[in-house]
């Protein structure tokens, strides 16, 4: 199986800046894409950004130019910048990872790290 460990997460005011991290360890052979997601109160969980193994990136129209997605492979570990914050980007974020596990790739999620930004 995969565990992922997110932090990062916090309170910041509009205009500022956090960075999100997600180690993934565990018995696995391979990650393939790897991804951040978001979920504010009422809404339903959205993409945020994806970044592949060989460092293709997708954003969000609503992030596009404000985050970068970057992956460590040899850490096992994918990060999230996210600059210019708005009060609109407030959510809880989620890191997926798409897996090889044995002889099946599946999808694995983080518990998730509150991100906050207000004045």
């Amino acid at each position: 199986q995969v565990q992922l460990v997110e932090s990062g997460g916090g309170l910041v005011q509009p205009g500022g800046s956090l960075r999100l991290s997600c180690a993934a360890s565990g018995r696995f052979f391979s990650i393939n894409d790897m991804g951040w997601y978001r979920q504010a109160p009422g809404k339903q969980r959205e993409l945020v950004a994806t970044i592949g193994s060989g460092g293709n990136t997708y954003y969000a129209d609503s992030v596009r130019g404000r985050f970068i997605i970057s992956r460590d492979n040899v850490r096992n570990t994918v990060y999230l910048q996210m600059n210019s914050l708005k009060p609109e980007d407030t959510a809880v974020y989620y890191c997926n990872v798409y897996a090889l596990v044995g002889m099946r790739f599946s999808n694995y999620w983080g518990q998730g790290t509150q991100v906050t930004v207000s004045a």
